[in-house]
């Protein structure tokens, strides 16, 4: 997955003013324990986080 495609699930998932909000601020404990921010920082590929995302959100069948 594309850094783009991971943003634009988020975006339509909270809305364009939460996601980046969210990304900085929620702390995910599949991603150990560190921000969306944090994690693609660090490297974790885009597909990771998505699907970190999806295992702590109601995230739509569309969009996993």
């Amino acid at each position: 997955m594309r850094l783009t495609e991971f943003w634009r699930r988020m975006n339509a998932h909270f809305g364009d003013t939460y996601a980046e909000s969210w990304a900085r601020d929620y702390v995910l404990a599949p991603l150990g324990g560190r921000t969306v921010m944090q994690a693609l920082a660090d490297g974790e590929s885009a597909k990771t986080v998505w699907r970190a995302v999806c295992q702590v959100e109601d995230v739509s069948p569309k969009l996993r």
